[in-house]
């Protein structure tokens, strides 16, 4: 099975590591220079047992044609427009796409997509690029996939072939799938950037715990859950799962990245403003980030 992943960030170069030892993979990456980079070195893969070397195929982004059996979009979200843009001009041979994008800000432009089969992922693995092709697997996890759209039998081939040291689960529910990483990136992430703290302070610290309860208190509102607890004990076994890790949100903000506050956090502001919810907790976090993005000027 041919594998292509759209991105080559740290997320991308984990999953094309990973992915190599069991499938051809062909990573599409953003500039020439990184492309020739993993092409002449490869991608070195750290973790608890050291660092490997996993020989992939690098190509710049603009070559992508859809041509593998499954192509993986890494991406950010406020990054997908133009990779949207051109999946809509290739042929219309049903393309197996799977987008691992935070949040569920994306969605409505995944739904334009028509044609092709699109399915849906949450990544529970921690990761962080240290160079354009050395990336960290900083906690191993899961990858949970769903069928958005489309013909569900393409995921499942690839889910069944997948490595066991790097693991797939299929859900039925791509929303129910997605909500409980909502969840957890709509309170872990701007609390933590916020504070520019570890995911475990949020736990260790009594004010911090007591913050991310109120937190998530005005999240469970606007989603309406129902078992308000088992909610909440997941987003606290994550801090504690990755509690030396930095979330991805500081990490962008500390690497004067932008941030997808839009796609988490805005998310929940869209719903809840059409549900009349108020949320002042959400609201002035979303803000918070929102200027720490736009700098000292203040101008977004």
């Amino acid at each position: 099975m041919k594998v292509g992943i759209i991105g080559a960030g740290s997320i991308g170069l984990l999953f094309a590591a990973y992915l190599s030892r069991k499938f051809a993979v062909t990573i599409y990456t953003r500039s020439e220079q990184q492309a020739l980079q993993i092409n002449q070195a490869g991608i070195l893969l750290k973790n608890d047992y050291g660092i490997n070397k996993e020989m992939v195929h690098a190509c710049q982004a603009e070559m992508w044609r859809g041509s593998e059996d499954i192509t993986i979009v890494a991406v950010k979200q406020y990054q997908l427009n133009p990779i949207i843009t051109v999946i809509k001009q290739l042929p219309v041979k049903p393309i197996n796409l799977l987008f691992l994008q935070n949040g569920m800000g994306h969605l409505n432009e995944l739904s334009s997509i028509q044609g092709h089969n699109v399915y849906v992922g949450s990544v529970e693995h921690g990761a962080l690029r240290e160079t354009a092709y050395l990336v960290s697997h900083n906690g191993a996890g899961v990858t949970n996939v769903a069928v958005y759209q489309g013909n569900a039998g393409p995921l499942r081939e690839f889910v069944s072939a997948a490595a066991d040291d790097f693991p797939f689960k299929y859900h039925v529910d791509y929303y129910e799938m997605l909500v409980k990483k909502l969840i957890v990136n709509s309170v872990i992430n701007p609390l933590t950037a916020i504070l520019a703290v570890k995911n475990g302070d949020l736990i260790h610290n009594h004010y911090y715990y007591a913050a991310a309860k109120s937190l998530f208190s005005e999240v469970a509102a606007i989603l309406k859950l129902k078992n308000e607890a088992e909610y909440f004990r997941q987003v606290t076994d994550i801090c504690l799962a990755t509690a030396e890790n930095h979330s991805s949100m500081l990490k962008d903000l500390q690497a004067n990245r932008r941030t997808e506050i839009d796609a988490i956090v805005g998310y929940l502001l869209t719903e809840a403003r059409q549900h009349q919810i108020k949320a002042p907790i959400i609201e002035n976090l979303y803000n918070l980030i929102k200027g720490k993005e736009a700098g000292e000027g203040g101008m977004a």
